[in-house]
């Protein structure tokens, strides 16, 4: 009975041995062609969902993959994130692991790009006056009681008509009056025609008071908080469609397309419709 015990352990030790190996050789295969696809400096994080990389192997079909890179400078973006998640991936283990670079086809795909506080914060202070005093940057989520209550603070009626979901809470620590200070500005985010982030302020105070600050203090922020984030062009040909703030200090503009293939199978699909017409 032992001797069963312990072949039958050897057994699953070996294939879960071989189920990371192969997901790392797979993962390794995509990332070089997000590499070269995405134009990156070097090859992005990859991982492969699902609860195991050879049962998905055994049908050629994977539930996700995620492709991500930290720090990758776009236009006047130093540290942002860019995340690329595929879905519904197909592909055969040849294709994944048998050359230099994977080949397959992914039922839909979402890129994102993340923004962090310190590119924001080093944007708007590059404005100048009070807002150049920026020490500390936030980013926050927004819900309609906030809003509600800054309204009722003395904020403009209109506000009422923000979509929570689309705007964001900044709280910039600064020097007012000689004092350091917390100061909200909430702000408006909006995908402009050209797919860039366009960051709107639409009112300033005190965060821990809901107290007006200083004209100057004010209009500074006001000027320094309207930005236009423009990331380029999303990966993988996705057309940026949102920006939230979808957890804290993190901006995100994303966007979706469907059907898509990567590698040499879409060379091979692009030839033939070029031969085709």
């Amino acid at each position: 009975m032992r001797r069963v015990l312990a072949a039958v352990l050897a057994v699953v030790a070996v294939l879960v041995l071989a189920d990371f190996g192969f997901a790392a050789a797979a993962e390794s295969a995509i990332a070089r062609q997000m590499r070269d696809r995405l134009a990156l400096p070097e090859d992005p994080a990859t991982s492969v969902g699902g609860p195991s990389f050879l049962l998905q192997a055994a049908t050629g079909r994977y539930s996700s993959v995620e492709v991500s890179m930290e720090r990758v400078p776009i236009g006047p973006l130093r540290t942002p994130e860019v995340q690329v998640q595929l879905h519904g991936v197909r592909a055969s283990m040849a294709d994944l692991i048998g050359g230099s670079a994977a080949r397959f086809r992914a039922a839909a795909a979402e890129g994102l790009v993340r923004i962090g506080p310190a590119d924001v914060r080093r944007l708007a202070a590059a404005t100048g006056g009070p807002a150049a005093g920026i020490e500390r940057l936030a980013m926050l989520q927004v819900d309609a009681n906030e809003i509600d209550r800054t309204v009722l603070a003395g904020a403009d009626p209109t506000l009422r008509g923000l979509d929570p979901r689309n705007a964001v809470r900044f709280v910039a620590t600064l020097p007012v009056d000689g004092a350091t200070t917390d100061v909200a500005v909430l702000s408006a985010l909006v995908v402009d025609p050209a797919g860039a982030m366009r960051i709107v302020p639409r009112d300033v105070r005190e965060a821990e008071t809901d107290d007006g600050v200083p004209a100057a203090v004010r209009d500074s922020l006001l000027r320094a908080f309207a930005l236009r984030l423009d990331p380029g062009a999303l990966p993988l040909g996705v057309t940026p469609t949102s920006v939230t703030v979808p957890e804290y200090n993190i901006l995100q503009i994303s966007g979706a397309r469907r059907d898509l293939s990567v590698g040499e199978g879409e060379q091979r699909g692009s030839a033939a419709r070029t031969a085709g017409r």
